[in-house]
């Protein structure tokens, strides 16, 4: 089997959405995809991309994804954030999702990031695993913490 990291291009934003739609799924939150190709070409391939897009695939077939964006830490300078890493489940343990996540890491290395940062659920074991064999620390002591676009509202109401 072959195995490709590339850059997206617009026309893969269709099989990227399958792929964001298979972890919703995955996470037990299929309807919380609100998302649209459209949207995803939007934002990723206008004049002032808000993320930049890898897609693997395996003999030709888009796999697997990793959408990164920029973020800065006041601690430590501009830092790069792993939104998703996703490899669809037939291929888990292929070696694309190693893949992957080292062409996020040389990319992060290439802007001279301080850190790349990202979330795992706490019950995914296996991703944890993943990621501590490749020198990740998972910091288990910090939640997550977000305002939905509901929070948003109440927030604003609010003040």
């Amino acid at each position: 089997m072959k195995i490709e990291i590339r850059q997206a291009k617009q026309e893969d934003m269709e099989q990227v959405l399958d792929l964001i739609r298979e972890l919703a799924q995955f996470e037990k939150e299929p309807e919380a995809v609100e998302i649209s190709a459209a949207q995803l070409i939007a934002d990723g391939f206008g004049a002032s991309p808000l993320f930049h897009c890898f897609v693997g695939e395996a003999d030709g077939k888009i796999s697997g994804m990793a959408l990164v964006y920029p973020r800065y830490s006041t601690w430590k300078g501009q830092v790069l954030h792993l939104e998703d890493l996703i490899v669809t489940e037939e291929m888990r343990g292929s070696g694309l999702g190693t893949a992957l996540l080292e062409r996020v890491v040389k990319y992060g290395y290439d802007m001279g990031v301080k850190r790349i940062s990202w979330e795992v659920l706490d019950w995914n074991e296996p991703a944890i695993a993943f990621y501590k064999q490749r020198g990740a620390k998972v910091m288990r002591d910090w939640d997550v913490v977000q305002l939905d676009e509901n929070g948003i509202q109440n927030f604003i109401d609010n003040i």
